[in-house]
């Protein structure tokens, strides 16, 4: 099957052939990637607190919206303590001829102040009420992408950042899920507020009754890998930027959301020919389930690009102020809780349905490891011009989380499949799968969370390194089996 890239090319020259018409214009991911790009989005000094050992109070700040659309207005919620200056420096996330990013505003300078920690409330919820520093009506053109915006002090020289998603609603080949949710579920701004710390006396960090709030910075995130300049962007930096990177070298149309817009919208997902899930996707309301369950009925291919996904029965509810969807709750176990995971997990009443049914497997007990992905099914079409063959390992590529126990769907092949090892010496195991849905449409699942880091290695990107083992990079097999999904699913 033709590459993408050299498919956009053949098609160029074969219009320009057919009598001299101008070529077709470019899709607006692709034609964004064509301005000039900097790596001066990237932070380059950050100080964490002394003894809230995950934050920086010298200048920290949240975004009063997730996801916005081109028109609507965002909000920079900022303290600095010390008070200080500080300017907002707004950055697209892309390719940008290997930049990574591209500045598209800057506001400010405006007068910085501390601004309060919120008390704890009810079910350990730290919300914050901080006065905007400024406002940005999203102008028109921008497109939809992960924006980055990132908080400079004059009175020192530390940074951080503030993220947020610009979204559309038009028909693209590819929509790109950012794992917002999961970012948000780990985050414990200012010190131990996470959805894995409570005051239980048995200290199972699995249940429900604890709730966390989009309104607060992300402090550093907490565990797994330590990428301190990733500070104020949660997960995205992390595990799923290579892939978008990636998307965008090679010119997909591709359009980004935040899994609220999956939950508010089926349409969001049903103009799209493909749906990739990526990195760590572990918490899903059921709504975003159902909606998702649906769109493969009506014929989008999906991709889970990711490990551990849709875990967790994750509802949204207002904040205090109430803006919807701004606090989110574990409530239940996708599946069920299983006998072998009541030592983590307890008080989970949500019913819903075994992710596996979605996914094509679902996660394992032991939970974490590391491992190599290893070819069981070289025949099939997803390892066409990959070399690989029975047994052909890449080294590292799974972890820290996967998939397995693959469901019993009619046609669902298992790929990839192996072992997996924890820092305690506990052997686990992962499936890859591929099943076809109703529409000639198909579900991939990679089952691990570290797929992109075999896709490319953006500027300021670090591999992960964890339960002893870590992924080598961009591997040409990953690359080739991505493409030729995506070959499949976008014509």
């Amino acid at each position: 099957m033709t590459d993408p890239t050299r498919r956009q090319a053949l098609a160029t020259v074969a219009l320009a052939a057919a009598g001299g018409q101008a070529a077709r214009p470019k899709n607006p991911v692709a034609a964004e990637n064509d301005r000039d790009g900097t790596t001066d989005w990237q932070l380059t000094y950050v100080k964490f607190d002394a003894k809230a050992k995950y934050r920086q109070s010298l200048i920290e700040g949240y975004c009063t919206r997730t996801s916005v659309a081109a028109g609507e207005s965002v909000g920079f919620c900022v303290s600095a303590d010390p008070a200080s200056a500080f300017t907002i420096d707004v950055y697209r996330l892309g390719y940008y001829g290997g930049a990574g990013g591209r500045l598209v505003k800057t506001l400010g300078p405006f007068d910085g102040k501390p601004q309060p920690v919120p008390p704890v409330g009810d079910k350990r919820l730290r919300e914050c009420a901080w006065e905007p520093a400024a406002m940005l009506e999203v102008p028109k053109d921008w497109v939809s992408g992960v924006y980055l915006a990132k908080l400079s002090a004059a009175k020192h020289r530390y940074q951080s950042y503030c993220t947020f998603v610009v979204r559309d609603d038009r028909r693209a080949d590819v929509l790109f899920q950012c794992s917002t949710n999961t970012w948000q579920a780990y985050n414990k701004w200012p010190d131990a507020h996470s959805l894995y710390d409570n005051d239980r006396p048995d200290r199972k960090p699995l249940v429900s009754g604890v709730r966390v709030s989009f309104d607060r910075p992300y402090a550093r995130y907490p565990q797994v890998t330590d990428n301190p300049l990733s500070l104020g962007s949660g997960e995205f930096l992390l595990f799923e930027f290579p892939f978008a990177f990636w998307l965008e070298q090679h010119g997909y149309d591709v359009t980004y959301c935040a899994n609220e817009d999956i939950h508010n919208s089926l349409d969001t997902v049903t103009r799209c020919k493909a749906f990739l899930s990526v990195g760590h996707d572990e918490y899903w309301s059921r709504k975003q389930f159902d909606h998702c369950a649906e769109a493969v009925k009506r014929g989008v291919n999906f991709g889970f690009f990711s490990g551990n996904s849709c875990c967790f029965v994750t509802p949204f509810f207002p904040s205090a102020g109430k803006v919807p969807n701004r606090v989110i709750e574990r409530v239940g176990r996708y599946g069920g809780v299983r006998p072998e995971e009541e030592k983590w997990m307890a008080d989970l009443p949500e019913v819903a349905p075994n992710e596996a049914t979605l996914i094509g497997a679902r996660t394992v007990i032991p939970f974490n490891g590391s491992g190599d992905w290893v070819c069981t099914k070289p025949d099939h079409w997803v390892f066409a011009g990959t070399g690989m063959k029975k047994g052909d390992r890449i080294p590292g590529l799974v972890g820290w989380e996967f998939h397995g126990d693959p469901a019993d769907i009619p046609g669902l092949e298992v790929v990839a499949a192996g072992k997996t090892v924890n820092g305690g010496g506990d052997e686990s195991r992962y499936e890859a799968t591929i099943y076809p849905g109703p529409k000639g449409n198909t579900v991939f699942n990679a089952s691990t969370i570290f797929w992109a880091q075999g896709l490319s290695s953006p500027p300021g990107h670090w591999l992960p390194f964890v339960h002893n083992g870590r992924p080598h990079g961009p591997d040409r097999r990953v690359q080739k089996v991505t493409e030729n999904l995506l070959a499949r699913w976008v014509g």
